[in-house]
Parts: C-alpha cells; structure tokens; sequence
C-alpha cells in the first residue's frame, strides 16, 4: 500500500516518540506559521524546543508556551548553524535519542518523526550508524525541491537511501552521532551547513539516509531562476553570496569528495552567471559575488556583513 501524502497523514501515534526532541527556529514568524506548529507534531514526543533567530512578540511567545515549547534565544540572529548547536544541545539535556528539526513554514505531516524514528532504527539493528534519517523532498508550489545526491558505493538498506546529503527540515537528527560529528559549522552562519556537516559525518562512519517512503514540500528561496535548461532558486543577494562563499571555502576541507569540489568547480561560476543575468546584469551584484568568493578563497567567513537586520 502506497505511503500516505504528507499533508494528509494523520497523526497515529508512534511507539518510542518520547526519545524524540522537536527542534523548531524561527525567524520572523508569522502568526499563523506558530498557530500551525502543533499540528506539525505527534503527540507522544519528548521536549519540544524552539529556537528564536529574531525578536519574538508577546502573542507569539504566549502561543509557543501555549503549545507546550521551551523558547531558546534571546531573537538575535546567529545563523541556522548556531540555531542548530542550540538546539541539539538543549535536546541532549532533556535526555533525547534523536531530534527532529523542522523549518517553521514546512507543512509536515505529524507523523513524519514516528516514520523517520522506525528507520532510524532498522538501521541500527543492522549494525549502522546513521547521522541523520530525511524524508524524500518535493518542490512546493513555484519553488525547486532540493536535490540529494546518491551516496556512491553504498547500497540501499532497509528501505532507505544512502545520500550524500539531506536539507536539515523534516529531518531526524541522531544526538550520539551529532556528538561524534561535532557541531554544525557557526561561521557558515546560514548556507552549506548540512551539506558540509553529512560530509563531515559520513567521513567519521555516519550516514545519510533519505526514506523515499515519505516525503516533505520545501520552499527554498523566493521562486526559481530558470535559464540554460538549468533551474535554481531565486534568492536574496547576501543569500547567493553567503552560498557561494562556503562553497569557495569548502574546497579546502578534506572531508568533502574530490568528485564534489570538482563538479562544484564548473557549477558555481554557472550558478553565479545565472543569478547576475537574473539581476540584469547590475555591476553591484557581480561586485557582490566576485567578492564573496574570494572571502571563500581567504577563509573569511561569519554573518555575511550585509545580513538584514
């Protein structure tokens, strides 16, 4: 029987969701984003966790409290990366296995951790050690879903796919590999985080697996740059730039495949020429790009410094 669609699942409850930890980071929420929120999770989790990237209201943290979250953060902005660590931390004092992230826009069925948790678990049966288990992705509306690449030399198991990465969203984080892995990089600050942290992970003997039997809608950027036959997301400038300039950077780091930093050679510049014909060729953009990948070249790296605030 075919798995159910994510956005109609209900939310049976799943044995053992109490070694779960929900981590959720905000950013500038809406109030209907946070209303949604527990809707997005099975009853039956461990603690549920929210951290806070910007400046929250009254009503939204009322609602937060409401709906049962601990609030992390005091709504300074330091970067998905530090939101993560934070996250993972606060999730291993209360006692969780695992935490489950999601993004506060991702229309998650609520009984994604539970799927999740099982093939978490399949694999540990069979001897291995995943990092981190996620759901297949799909484009929601206007956008480009996130493409996961196929893990070479590893074979499918128990259901599920080796990949070489997953987006951190709707994924399930095993704690014991996140404290053999070390913390996501915080002076990546937004772009290249998971990808350089499933890297880093399958070089110390942890996995990334995708279950194809389940899958989440993603909403990368605002909207798609299609030209060339290729398609990309539509980003904000410091988000481009921010991108590129890990990118840069990651080539120095051993534990990404040679294979990666050569295919990434010839796209970047690709990706960089897309997105300045997208612009219409303003100087300032291609200023902006230019410059971001020498501060990749240089190991400059931290908040990008035209982060809005």
């Amino acid at each position: 029987m075919p798995p159910p669609h994510p956005e109609t699942a209900t939310a049976a409850p799943a044995p053992g969701l109490a070694r779960i930890a929900a981590g959720i980071t905000l950013f500038h929420p809406t109030p209907a984003q946070v209303a949604a929120l527990p809707s997005r999770l099975p009853d039956g989790l461990g603690a549920r966790l929210a951290y806070a990237n910007s400046p929250l209201d009254g009503q939204t943290r009322d609602m937060l409290a409401r709906a049962g979250f601990t609030l992390l953060g005091d709504g300074t902005n330091r970067g998905i990366a530090e939101a993560l660590n934070r996250l993972a931390a606060a999730a291993q004092a209360a006692g969780g296995e695992c935490l489950y992230l999601l993004d506060q826009d991702a229309a998650a069925a609520p009984s994604l951790p539970g799927a999740l948790l099982a093939g978490r678990d399949r694999l540990r049966a069979r001897g291995l050690a995943p990092a981190v288990i996620g759901p297949a992705a799909s484009a929601a509306p206007g956008h480009k879903a996130p493409a996961y690449p196929a893990r070479a030399g590893e074979a499918a198991v128990a259901g599920l796919s080796p990949v070489q990465f997953v987006a951190t969203s709707g994924t399930l984080l095993d704690l014991a590999a996140f404290a053999r892995t070390g913390p996501f990089r915080a002076d990546f600050f937004i772009d290249g985080v998971e990808l350089e942290w499933c890297f880093r992970a399958w070089s110390l003997g942890h996995g990334t697996y995708c279950d194809p039997s389940v899958c989440l809608p993603h909403r990368v950027g605002g909207g798609t740059i299609r030209r060339l036959g290729l398609t990309m997301p539509r980003q904000p400038l410091f988000r481009m730039a921010t991108y590129l300039r890990n990118s840069v950077y990651a080539w120095r780091l051993p534990h990404l495949p040679l294979s990666w930093k050569l295919a990434q050679g010839l796209y970047l510049p690709l990706q960089a020429l897309l997105y300045w014909a997208d612009s219409g060729w303003r100087p300032a953009v291609l200023g902006r790009l230019a410059g971001a990948a020498r501060d990749g070249l240089m190991g400059r790296l931290g908040p990008p410094r035209d982060l809005p605030r």
